[in-house]
């Protein structure tokens, strides 16, 4: 039997988002209930949520950075039992029968993954909800087991923004000694910092404030590079082995592609609102190669939380209550904060 539980949504595009209920079901043999404990607020759930990349659909409930603890398994389920730590991040569900699905990477499913939230389960008809509510139902294979030397609400940022920016340094076989430097200091760009730093990577961050320059040595980054200043991408030409581009405002890739070694890639994580110009020619000099990614399957995900618990990463977090969500996105527009906001979901109405 489903049971109906307490949730904060978006009713309409760019409405403020209220208290809602949401219909969770009944856990099936093969399911874990969750009861959470926070969720991240991502960048994402604003795009998502006004519609601003079109396809939404409403009532929305947005969130897909969740730590809880389980309340109930499954009659079929083994790795989890009531009272674990446990995650969900961007999707719940694929068709587990395509050649990236048997690849482990279920992001990429050819039937298309079922989303946590603004999408549907993989029937295409039931609508997903996401972790702005008390509570969530996963099957077993998408749920993911957080590390209990992990601060909960510390942790679950790492569902969304630390994956994002720990698959592509695991692509790019980051090692110590190589040179990466991180385009933006935001969620995605203070996740890709320390994760780079613990793999031995010599780290400088690459911003146009000035006023980010403590907190990023104190995250980890061996360097501050201004691009703003004046000659910076000259003083910086050819430098690095990778590049991390987390910004999501328009800005010049063939200006940073001079920034790379011979043979060396430009990953972008961030998606500004319009497509770039780019120069041919600033790939072609130096056999440069301009990437993207995404996020990571179930595999790297687990892999990711259990580096994140050797080398103690957390994601740097500003707990809300449910009641400051609209205030936390205007902010977030603004990059007022530092540098996820986390919601209690002990706060939301009815919990």
């Amino acid at each position: 039997m489903s049971v109906c539980v307490p949730a904060y949504a978006a009713p309409a595009a760019r409405a403020p988002l209220v208290p809602h209920q949401i219909t969770r079901r009944e856990p099936g043999p093969d399911d874990v209930r969750i009861e959470i404990l926070f969720c991240g607020i991502c960048h994402s759930d604003v795009h998502q949520a006004r519609d601003e990349w079109g396809g939404s659909t409403f009532p929305m409930v947005p969130g897909h950075e969740i730590v809880g603890r389980v309340a109930q398994v499954g009659s079929a389920v083994s790795k989890f039992k009531a009272g674990d730590l446990a995650g969900v991040g961007c999707f719940v569900d694929s068709c587990r029968e395509c050649d990236e699905c048997r690849r482990n990477v279920e992001q990429f499913c050819r039937k298309g993954c079922a989303f946590t939230y603004n999408g549907t389960e993989m029937d295409r008809k039931t609508p997903t909800y996401g972790g702005y509510s008390t509570e969530v139902v996963v099957k077993e294979r998408y749920t993911l087991k957080v590390p209990p030397s992990l601060e909960p609400s510390a942790a679950a940022p790492l569902l969304c923004a630390g994956i994002t920016t720990y698959s592509p340094l695991r692509q790019w076989n980051v090692r110590p000694g190589d040179r990466v430097g991180v385009v933006g200091l935001g969620g995605l760009g203070h996740m890709a910092v320390k994760l780079a730093a613990a793999m031995g990577a010599e780290v400088t961050i690459l911003s146009t404030s000035k006023a980010k320059e403590a907190d990023a040595r104190r995250l980890g980054a061996h360097a501050f590079e201004l691009t703003s200043a004046p000659g910076a991408f000259k003083k910086l030409a050819e430098r690095f082995d990778l590049l991390i581009d987390t910004v999501s405002a328009e800005h010049d890739l063939s200006a940073h592609l001079g920034l790379l070694r011979t043979e060396g890639t430009m990953v972008v994580v961030g998606a500004p609102p319009l497509p770039a110009p780019l120069s041919a020619m600033s790939l072609i000099f130096g056999n440069k190669k301009l990437a993207g990614s995404l996020i990571g399957g179930i595999a790297q995900t687990q892999e990711m939380l259990e580096f994140c618990a050797a080398k103690k990463i957390v994601a740097d977090v500003e707990v809300i209550p449910a009641s400051k969500i609209n205030e936390a996105y205007e902010r977030m527009l603004r990059s007022d904060v530092r540098y996820r906001f986390v919601i209690d979901s002990a706060s939301l109405p009815g919990a």
